[in-house]
């Protein structure tokens, strides 16, 4: 597989993100005023392209699959393996966009080992009833415990850059990527959710007709649990949870609410009242474009809370699947000597093979 970088310097929305996290609450023990954090708005990209790619005259590719992946991801490594069989089954290029604040759009520091322990240590050095908090995942939960808006501004800030993305493309500007490309998505874990407020929000029209697959991804917000040390600690969860049933929704334009078709498309996806109607008629109507793969055993996206974000559209969308060897969300195809390799790609196959042919 040939991995291709591009360059996306973040111009739509900008001055608005930026704006708004200034007001931000700062976190005391990170010391980065996230309004500075360069990384986030200028950045390279990931393109995977297949041994034998369809390319128009131009020599750009007429299909491509935007991939997104989990929260607090710092490094690719785990979804270099579903690109490459996406982008060589499907002989489609496969765009690895990186999350606002994730991947490498955070300070190298925030991916420190030593680093983050050193913080905690500080931060909490007269107590030790933490539950769940790692240096894998101090700096989301601290910054998420300071001001869980946060959540909401990153996701925010990831729908405009793709918005922009998909400019590039439909306006021939893109180095690799043709202007009438057939464009659908692979979304994991939060990718899920950033996915499914594209599809329902459809700015510029640019997703009416892309297909989205989800593997361990669709749940209603409110449904989700990201208690775990690879993605946030108990307490900082908990206030995330509370704050998006709460005070997001209640305080509206005071606590910085704009009411757009962004906006709205998030609030449908927070809890089963709201919206329940809108959303469900939206699955109901989309249900030939979207196809969600879901794990027995997932604690973080559990099918109860996927079921209810579909409504009944989840008995043409969902198939919920098990293993036969020990797996978790965060790593759903584990490397141990306790698991058969062929039993691994086995099912690793299995689920990708599923979402080549129904995004083909």
């Amino acid at each position: 597989m040939k991995l291709r970088t591009v360059r996306f310097e973040e111009n739509l929305g900008k001055d608005e993100i930026l704006n708004i996290r200034k007001v931000v609450a700062p976190v005391k023990f990170l010391e980065t005023k996230e309004d500075e954090i360069s990384e986030n708005t200028a950045f390279d990209y990931y393109i995977a392209e297949p041994e034998n790619p369809v390319y128009s005259p131009s020599g750009k590719s007429r299909s491509a699959i935007l991939l997104f992946h989990g929260l607090n991801e710092r490094n690719w490594d785990k979804y270099i393996s579903w690109a490459e069989y996406l982008a060589d089954k499907s002989g489609r290029v496969v765009i690895m966009f990186p999350l606002s604040m994730h991947m490498n759009r955070s300070p190298k520091e925030w991916a420190n080992p030593r680093a983050m322990q050193r913080l905690i240590s500080m931060e909490f050095s007269d107590k030790k009833d933490y539950s769940n908090l790692s240096f894998l995942n101090y700096a989301l939960s601290s910054r998420i415990k300071s001001d869980p808006f946060r959540f909401y501004l990153s996701g925010r800030e990831s729908i405009l850059n793709v918005t922009q993305l998909m400019e590039e493309i439909r306006g021939d500007r893109h180095p690799v990527v043709h202007k009438d490309a057939k464009i659908d998505i692979f979304a994991y874990s939060i990718g899920g959710l950033l996915a499914q407020v594209l599809l329902k929000a459809n700015p510029c029209d640019y997703f009416s007709k892309s297909k989205l697959f989800m593997f361990c991804a669709g749940s209603l917000f409110n449904e989700m649990n990201g208690d775990s040390k690879m993605i946030m600690d108990r307490d900082s969860f908990a206030s995330l949870k509370k704050y998006y049933i709460g005070d997001f929704i209640r305080l509206g334009a005071e606590k910085r609410r704009l009411w757009d078709y962004i906006e709205t498309a998030f609030t449908t996806h927070i809890g089963e009242k709201f919206f329940r109607g809108e959303r469900e008629n939206f699955y109901k109507n989309n249900s030939h474009r979207v196809s969600i793969i879901s794990l027995k055993r997932d604690i973080v996206i559990p099918t109860s809370g996927i079921r209810l974000a579909l409504g009944s559209s989840s008995d043409i969308c969902l198939e919920e699947m098990d293993f036969p060897f020990d797996y978790c969300h965060e790593n759903p195809f584990p490397v141990s000597d306790k698991i058969n390799p062929s039993d691994r790609k086995y099912y690793f196959d299995k689920i990708f093979s599923r979402a080549v042919e129904f995004l083909s």
